[in-house]
Formats: structure tokens, sequence, C-alpha cells
């Protein structure tokens, strides 16, 4: 006789489009259509909102020259570049601050005070620090990356387990061991939320600073575009940089679950 003990229970098929990505194709269809609608209402000054076609147009043609991906390499590595030296600063005086309870009490309010300062008032500095080249950027996106990143792992450093730091303790590991073994992998999540805050501060530092004073770089050419009224050019490259921000953060913030994957 068959056996009839174990019936599976009929499932509802899923829903082919989820009601949150219908929600959101909405919400992109409707600033389109009110853009489009602005383009030709003639209500705002002419070429001030042009037309997704001319846009469009705009895209290709800034997507087909090599002008555009070398300016693009140009912010890429400095953005790189500030984003591995204040990341690093900031993740080494991070693991301090929350390791020592003392320094802590000494020096953290600092950082919460200076952290929300515009850093491109510290600009001027820069370029009398490092001169109008691609240092003063750096300097500018490193210490905007800093803050985020330090005030991150300082708060990641006191959710750690006690118990995790007894037994690196107890097995008489070194600071360095301490560091990679137990403070990093219990600390990911905090670590890759600062990085994706100070990747993004530092992308917005470093493109204001190539808007005040530069002759490469996307920051150079936005503001090059802007100041002849080339608005669709313009739109064109906001628009690939914003997917591109998109990207990095995404990649960022998939490093922690990536990690948990391989971990299970």
């Amino acid at each position: 006789m068959a056996d009839t003990s174990r019936v599976t229970p009929l499932r509802a098929p899923a829903p082919a489009i989820s009601p949150v990505t219908l929600l959101r194709v909405a919400i992109i269809l409707t600033v389109l259509s009110v853009w489009e609608l602005l383009s030709y209402s003639g209500w705002l000054y002419r070429d001030v909102v042009p037309s997704l076609l001319a846009i469009g147009r705009a895209l290709v043609d800034l997507l087909t020259h090599g002008d555009y991906y070398f300016n693009l390499a140009v912010t890429a590595g400095e953005v790189g570049a500030a984003l591995l030296i204040g990341g690093g600063l900031g993740l080494i005086v991070g693991i301090t601050l929350g390791a020592n309870r003392f320094l802590s009490k000494a020096f953290e309010s600092y950082l919460y005070y200076l952290g929300p300062t515009p850093k491109i008032i510290f600009f001027p500095i820069m370029i009398m620090w490092f001169g109008v080249g691609p240092g003063s950027k750096i300097a500018l996106g490193t210490l905007s990356c800093f803050f985020p990143v330090a005030l991150s792992a300082a708060a990641g450093m006191r959710q750690i387990d006690k118990v995790l730091i007894r037994v690196g303790q107890s097995f008489r590991a070194s600071t360095v061991q301490m560091v990679f073994k137990i403070y990093l992998p219990a600390m990911r999540h905090p670590i890759i939320n600062g990085v994706r805050l100070g990747l993004g501060v530092a992308l917005i530092a470093t493109l204001l600073a190539e808007t005040k004073l530069s002759n490469k770089g996307i920051g150079f050419l936005i503001i090059q575009a802007y100041s002849i009224f080339d608005m669709p050019r313009m739109y064109a490259m906001l628009i690939v940089l914003f997917i591109l921000s998109i990207g990095a953060n995404s990649i960022v913030g998939r490093l922690g679950g990536l990690d948990s994957i391989r971990r299970n």
C-alpha cells in the first residue's frame, strides 16, 4: 500500500513581482515623468531641466570618449587613497580608544565634536601643506573618512563579548594576534558601516575639492560643464557618478555578508 502518512502541504505560489519592487518602479517612473514635464513646461529657465532624450544623448557621448575615463580614474585613485589612509588611521585610533577607557574619555569627545564639521573649510590648509595637485584632494578625503571609521571602530570595540577577549588573553595572544584574531572578526559589521560612511564623505570631499581647484577629475568636469551651461552633460556625469557610488557602496556592504556565508 502507498504510504499516505506524509502529505506535502500545498504552498501558494510566490508573487512574480513583490509590492516593494512595484513601489520602487512607480517612484522611478513618477520622478522621470515629473522631470520630463518640467523640461517641456517652460516653468524654469531654458535648459536648466533638459529633456531625458538630451541627457541620454549626452550620456552616450560621455561614455564613448576616453577623456572621461581618464578623469574618472583620477577621482577613483584619489578617493581610494583617501579611503585607504583615512580608514586605516581611523581603524587604529578606534581600536585604541575602544580598548583603553582612559584614552576614550580623554580624546573620543574630540572626535564627536570634529566629526560633523564640514571638512571643506580645511581645504586652504591642505593646499598650503600639500599643494594644488592630487595631494590636497587626497588629504581632504582622508580627513573626512577618518572620523566615521574611528567612531565606528571605537563603538565596535566596546560591543565585543568579554569572553572572547578572555579567551585570547588565556592563550597569551600578542596585541597583533588579538587584533586580527579577536577584535576585527568580532567587530566586522561596525567596521563595514564605518567604511561605507567614510567612502561617502571621502567621495564628497574629493569632488568638492576638485570643483574648487583642479584641472582634472570628475569634479573638474562637472564644474566645467556647469560653467559653459552644458546641462545635459553635467546631469549625465552626475548620473554615472551616482550609479558608480551605489555600486561601490553595495560592494563594501556585502563584504560582511560574504564573510558570514563563508563561516557558515
